[in-house]
């Protein structure tokens, strides 16, 4: 019989423990809302003329306790040249050539950012340049960018 009662004592012991954690999980995931004071407005203008602040500057001009020698002064920076910006890469690609029999003009199927266009060499059409072309490859300009693409 004495088992028994110290049996339901550690039982009643660890149900009031675990009732406790779990009470304290529930709170801090449910928290009651906090109610929130009007302050008036006349004591925070009071306190911002009575509160001044400190400045101050720290000056390193103190030996290096590890070499032992002064600091070296500050040079100036200058300021850093601004860069052109740069144009974003078109979507070019070489879809073929077709040329007359004896003919030494070829003319060069291109498509520009999901647009179809006929060049010739030397010839430009929406800021894209033609340099060289053969049947497999060709090699284009635009702003400043060269390209060589090959037949897809």
């Amino acid at each position: 019989m004495k088992k028994n009662k110290k049996t339901y004592l550690l039982l009643g012991a660890v149900l009031a423990i675990w009732g406790i954690l779990g009470f304290r999980i529930v709170k801090t995931l449910n928290p009651p809302e906090e109610k929130t004071e009007i302050i008036a407005e006349v004591v925070s203008d009071t306190l911002s003329s009575i509160i001044k602040r400190d400045t101050f500057s720290i000056s390193a001009d103190y030996r290096d306790p590890f070499l032992g020698t002064m600091p070296k002064k500050a040079k100036k920076v200058k300021n850093p040249k601004k860069k052109k910006p740069v144009a974003p890469k078109r979507q070019i690609t070489y879809q073929g050539s077709v040329a007359q029999n004896g003919s030494k003009t070829r003319l060069f199927f291109i498509s520009i950012d999901g647009q179809q266009f006929v060049f010739e060499k030397g010839k430009a059409i929406d800021g894209v340049t033609l340099v060289w072309g053969n049947q497999k490859t060709i090699k284009v300009t635009y702003t400043g960018h060269t390209e060589t693409h090959t037949l897809e």
